[in-house]
């Protein structure tokens, strides 16, 4: 057995994803009482600073120590009873994983089919909801960021569905691998229940789940009959409410929440978002332009920003690519999961991420893709994106002086709130 490459391992799977030197350093922490009286300035602090990440005022945010499916779990069982009717879609690994749970708890699922690398079928949604007329449809699930397959949805549109349809069922929408990274706005957009996880664009380990709940949906708490004891957000109302948990939490994984809003709150949402999107068009040139491969997303408009799934050629194996970039040049590249096994491998760009990383993971992709006989021109792929991100700005124009001068402030630190 050869040894490994030294150096630092270059993670680029869509999560976990890198975390900062900052946020290791906050969880590098003593254990600590966590029913002391100064616990709740830590508590309160990361649930209010949470709510500006996920765009609510409205809203109420619960913190569980699981992974994204703890509050997938949490969204379902805490607002809807046994037999209750779902509309889902499937699109995508992570939709037919949330679809399969719900069957397993006992809703009643409609889950449309939709082709792998396109969105939520905004036209057939509307359809249903107006069809059902006596309202048997409780839930509506979407899922914002689909990261099996690279496709963004417009979750504002299903909103516009059900408006349009007049329909009162809740909605819930997956935003594991786009909160923090894609543009995304509880309140604007209605959204009921918005679920995701610490190991994306909050930059953390994985290990805790976020939950944010709209007014209509703890009141749909009231009636909901199924059954619930870890993830009943009755027990947290009742224990958040003086800035504590039901149970022992993630405390060092709360410190490092705390350095990571503080560095989301430094660049600015609207800096990262753009951020994310430079990043992802030069991926998407070094695909396309570079390599002149595919994307499994069908159409710009479900270009994700935060992960490029690419379909490699007929006759290869997507899997080959990413253990050759991982054994010979200690890279990890995402894997094509399910349907799409074997015929993609994906570049995950989101969370603390710039440029020049990100050239090297195109770089590795390239070599790995070289290596298994891929006929792709060498240094095509950092052509292209070099090209890209030499000739865009990086920094997102302001259209006045005002603006400029608050972005400025704000790149700075020098503005809080």
């Amino acid at each position: 057995m050869g040894t490994r490459i030294p150096g630092r391992n270059f993670l680029f799977v869509p999560g976990p994803t890198n975390v900062p030197d900052r946020v290791q350093r906050a969880m590098m922490v003593a254990m600590e009482d966590h029913r002391s009286s100064r616990f709740p300035e830590l508590s309160t602090s990361v649930l209010s600073d949470l709510k500006k990440v996920f765009k609510t005022t409205a809203g109420q945010i619960f913190i569980f120590p699981s992974s994204g499916t703890g509050a997938w779990e949490a969204a379902l069982t805490n607002t809807l009873s046994p037999g209750d009717k779902v509309l889902a879609c499937n699109f995508g690994q992570f939709c037919y994983l949330w679809i399969d749970m719900a069957q397993r708890m006992g809703y009643d699922v409609e889950a449309l089919d939709v082709e792998w690398g396109e969105g939520v079928p905004l036209d057939r949604y509307e359809q249903i909801l107006k069809a059902d007329k006596q309202h048997k449809i409780k839930a509506v699930l979407a899922c914002h960021n689909e990261t099996s397959t690279g496709v963004t949805s417009d979750i504002a549109g299903v909103r516009t569905a059900l408006d349009a349809a007049k329909h009162p069922a809740l909605l819930y929408v997956d935003t594991v691998s786009s909160l923090g990274s894609i543009d995304f706005r509880m309140d604007d957009w209605g959204v009921d229940l918005a679920v995701s996880g610490s190991q994306k664009g909050l930059m953390l380990p994985a290990g805790l789940s976020f939950l944010g709940v709209s007014q209509k949906a703890l009141a749909a708490m009231k009636s909901a009959k199924s059954k619930r004891c870890y993830f009943d957000l009755a027990d947290m109302i009742k224990a958040n409410a003086s800035g504590y948990f039901p149970y022992t939490p993630a405390l060092p994984m709360l410190y490092g929440l705390r350095e990571s809003l503080n560095i989301i709150e430094e660049e600015g949402l609207q800096s990262i978002f753009h951020r994310h999107t430079y990043l992802a068009q030069g991926v998407r040139a070094a695909v396309t332009e570079g390599w002149k491969l595919k994307l499994c997303a069908k159409a710009p408009k479900w270009y994700s920003d935060t992960v490029s799934a690419i379909l490699v050629p007929e006759g290869f194996n997507g899997a080959h690519v990413i253990d050759v970039a991982f054994r010979r040049y200690n890279l990890a590249l995402g894997a094509g999961l399910s349907k799409v096994a074997g015929k993609l491998f994906r570049i995950g760009h989101l969370g603390d991420l710039d440029d020049l990383r990100l050239m090297g993971a195109i770089a590795g992709a390239e070599m790995a893709m070289l290596d298994i006989g891929i006929k792709v021109t060498p240094g095509s792929g950092v052509g292209a994106a070099s090209t890209y991100w030499r000739t865009h700005d990086p920094i997102p124009k302001r259209k006045s002086s005002k603006e400029e001068q608050f972005y400025t402030a704000h790149s700075t630190g020098s503005i809080q709130g």
